[in-house]
């Protein structure tokens, strides 16, 4: 199994879609101007947005205060919504929607007390066996500054190392986990809620776009835990050794959000880093995403993923 790189054609979609598309750096990134997300968009104007999702790996648009209705339904123009949370499931009469908040809200017994800081570098949900292929998140309640998210682009991260790197890496695997953490976390209801939705599978280091060909270094810093086919010093210093390479500054982009604010990305090529600065000030910050479903990634050698525990991730029912 094989997926043959095709020319991304970003300026000839966009053409005949009658958008803009605005690159916001060299390799990641773009801003699209001339579409309204809260109306059903034309089949040219999703093929634009496909291919500037395929080309500069995260989309975004401004000035688009989206309902969940309007969220959910766009989400669905571009593929099938898995739950909100593979793990933590949607928000109430949403299925589809995962709140990505700052704070516990009033219907909490805490109160407003503020969550505990989301997690590093990361793609959405790489331990499943079929992880999400795109996730669209929408700024509700934005903080005047900060709060800022990055992403980086994994394609181009591999082709940057050199020939004999990349070929000794297209031979191994990752093993990407989501499980209660060693010890205790202090948050007893998510240890249990993990435990009981334990994910791992072994994914190839390197895999193939399914849809651009590309190669694509597969490293979710806050799932990949080991690598199988190296002793744990051997892989612990190759992971971070990877980590630090895909985060260079050159590979990423770095975007401010508004209200009304909307990124899309391509979860098989990107990794993010949600902002933890939000934490030091005392203003609210209220996100909302949708996953789309994805494939079982495969490897430069054709071989698909190993999923040791857990299921696959099953789309929500219309």
């Amino acid at each position: 199994m094989s997926a043959p790189a095709v020319n991304i054609d970003v300026d000839a979609a966009a053409a005949a879609a009658g958008v803009e598309v605005r690159p916001m750096s060299v390799h990641t990134g773009a801003v699209i101007h001339g579409v309204d997300l809260t109306q059903p968009l034309n089949e040219t104007q999703i093929a634009a947005i496909r291919t500037a999702i395929l080309r500069w790996k995260v989309v975004f648009f401004r000035g688009e205060p989206m309902s969940h209705e309007q969220h959910i339904a766009f989400g669905r123009q571009l593929g099938d919504p898995t739950p909100g949370h593979v793990v933590f499931g949607g928000i109430p009469d949403y299925p589809e929607m995962y709140s990505i908040a700052k704070f516990r809200k009033a219907n909490s017994k805490r109160g407003t007390e503020p969550l505990r800081p989301w997690s590093g570098w990361h793609a959405d949900i790489t331990a499943a066996h079929n992880p999400p292929s795109i996730s669209i998140l929408r700024g509700d309640t934005v903080p005047p500054y900060g709060g800022d998210t990055m992403w980086t682009n994994l394609a181009a991260a591999y082709n940057a190392l050199s020939p004999t790197m990349q070929a000794f890496l297209d031979t191994l695997h990752g093993e990407h986990r989501f499980d209660p953490p060693t010890g205790k976390s202090g948050a007893a209801e998510y240890d249990e809620v993990v435990s009981r939705n334990t994910m791992v599978t072994h994914h190839p280091l390197v895999r193939v776009h399914p849809e651009s060909g590309e190669k694509v270094l597969y490293v979710s810093p806050s799932f990949l835990k080991g690598i199988p086919e190296l002793s744990p010093q051997e892989g612990m210093h190759l992971m971070h050794m990877l980590w630090e390479h895909a985060t260079l500054p050159e590979f990423t982009c770095r975007f401010r959000w508004e209200e009304g604010s909307v990124a899309v990305w391509d979860n098989r090529s990107t990794a993010h880093l949600a902002p933890r600065d939000i934490f030091d000030v005392d203003f609210d910050r209220q996100f909302y995403r949708v996953t789309l479903m994805g494939d079982v990634p495969f490897g430069v050698d054709g071989k698909p993923s190993i999923s040791l525990e857990g299921q696959s991730i099953t789309p929500v029912k219309v």
